[in-house]
């Protein structure tokens, strides 16, 4: 039976960080909720679209009030855990969190549409090569880059920076060096923060904090890490498959995944040609945009 929250214990609860929801997903959302029987289906697969979203709902089901033994990352099962009353709540909380220009929503259509890609690229790859569960992988897809619209709220020529970031991404220069450089911190480090105070699973916010990192966590051959590694490897294949270079980084070569690409294949156990059909069938598939 799901616990009922009330408006204000919503509120209370998602203080802090708040990652801006899609205005289109809020409307669909708006819409099924007027709904004479409210379809919670269709509200889970429109949330799980949205970053912002699944981030708040996330929050609050890993949070104490409902105290389960393990952080679950799967939104699914949130919204049935939540119940359908509290997540109209929720859904009305976060539509009246701020309107954003043209400008904005714009220039955070380009996050939108890549955590979107990536996380259902996440779940495809997790399903095919069978080393990590879907939920965890899609979780991984749809937040990795949640630090991304933070940055952009607070420093406002920050794409130019991280599309410089991908411009110089290699093996001796990581995307979020660039960040650091300029700003003394990085979308990876606030986007860390942000899935902790979600309360994601702890080796989801792990590989969020080092998915910038890969090339120092693929080239040590020991056995440690190998959660990470595991969530990793799906990750950066996804992006490479779904082209986050250009779409966020505005670059027409994936420099980061010429580095990284070899030692990724070879721990997940691919070819060269086993990896370029995956990711033809993928894109075949309409998975990717």
């Amino acid at each position: 039976m799901s616990q009922e929250l009330t408006p204000e214990q919503i509120q209370q609860s998602l203080q802090g960080i708040s990652v801006p929801a899609q205005p289109q997903i809020m409307v669909d959302l708006q819409m099924e909720q007027y709904m004479p029987d409210p379809d919670l289906e269709v509200i889970a697969k429109l949330i799980s679209q949205d970053p912002g979203l699944s981030g708040a709902l996330l929050k609050i089901v890993n949070s104490p009030y409902y105290g389960l033994s393990n952080k679950i990352a799967s939104i699914q099962r949130a919204v049935n855990l939540l119940g359908s009353r509290s997540i109209i709540n929720l859904i009305n909380a976060q539509s009246i969190k701020g309107e954003m220009n043209d400008e904005t929503i714009v220039t955070l259509n380009r996050f939108w549409d890549t955590a979107q890609d990536v996380a259902m690229t996440c779940l495809t790859l997790a399903k095919r090569i069978g080393v990590q569960a879907g939920d965890e992988a899609y979780a991984l897809g749809l937040f990795h880059d949640c630090g991304v619209p933070l940055m952009l709220q607070r420093f406002p020529d920050y794409m130019t920076v991280l599309e410089q970031a991908y411009a110089n991404a290699g093996p001796d220069c990581r995307v979020v060096d660039t960040e650091n450089q300029v700003y003394n911190t990085n979308h990876a480090v606030v986007g860390y923060y942000t899935a902790k105070s979600w309360r994601l699973p702890e080796h989801v916010t792990a590989a969020i904090a080092n998915h910038h990192n890969a090339l120092a966590i693929f080239s040590d051959e020991s056995s440690r890490n190998s959660s990470l590694k595991n969530l990793l490897g799906i990750l950066k294949m996804a992006e490479h498959i779904c082209a986050s270079y250009r779409v966020l980084g505005n670059q027409t070569e994936d420099h980061e995944w010429n580095s990284i690409g070899p030692l990724v294949l070879d721990y997940v156990g691919l070819s060269d040609y086993d990896f370029e059909t995956l990711k033809q069938t993928i894109r075949d598939l309409g998975t990717h945009r």
